[in-house]
């Protein structure tokens, strides 16, 4: 037997707290969001399912709209995170190749995330407040792989005067894109198909030098 006295668990610290209980409203809203669809979810079934009141829902994210921003920004992190790392591999993979078989495992395996990423579209094309929240998430997304592409042009060699912004800009249309276009006919869109038409991109900014 151990006659040491047990230490007491440590009290979280205020931020701590506030951080768990997000956390946990987050992944209650990704259930209920799941289950019932962005308009059919409540922020009271939210904070109900997470073990909190409304307010302290709302204490910690202003609407549901905000909710389902983080979530899918939490989301577009890891991708993000995930393509940087891709990009910066050179070891062991052609990494524009690898970056098409990304993008083919996101096509068909993430097909509940895209049903509430169409619905939430909708809705905020509808609305305008909804519709620049959605638009500042997404220019965060992009300004956090400006640097890799902007690197990878410069191993590439190319001095065009057309921007590392701009670039990533068409980057991240052209991988959504045909994302939404495997999910819809996925013979027109084989894995390599990814990597060919970065090639022709990047091989059109070499010829503006």
């Amino acid at each position: 037997m151990n006659d040491e006295a047990t230490e007491p668990p440590r009290r979280l610290s205020r931020a701590e707290a506030k951080a768990r209980t997000r956390e946990r409203l987050l992944a209650s809203a990704a259930q209920v969001f799941a289950r019932k669809g962005f308009a059919g979810a409540s922020v009271e079934e939210i904070a109900e399912a997470a073990g909190y009141s409304i307010g302290a829902l709302y204490s910690n994210f202003g609407n549901k709209e905000e909710l389902f921003l983080e979530l899918q920004s939490a989301r577009v992190r890891e991708r993000t995170a995930r393509a940087h790392e891709i990009i910066e591999r050179r070891e062991e993979d052609d990494p524009i190749t690898a970056l098409g078989r990304f993008m083919v495992d996101i096509a068909d395996k993430d097909t509940d995330f895209a049903q509430l990423q169409a619905e939430f579209w909708l809705y905020a094309v509808r609305n305008p407040h909804a519709l620049d929240a959605m638009a500042d998430r997404v220019a965060q997304q992009r300004d956090a792989m400006r640097g890799s592409v902007s690197a990878g042009m410069a191993r590439r060699g190319i001095t065009s005067d057309v921007p590392a912004e701009t670039v990533t800009t068409v980057l991240f249309a052209l991988f959504n894109g045909l994302v939404q276009q495997r999910r819809l006919d996925p013979d027109s869109v084989p894995p390599q198909l990814f990597g060919q038409a970065v090639h022709w991109l990047f091989t059109g900014l070499e010829e503006k030098k």
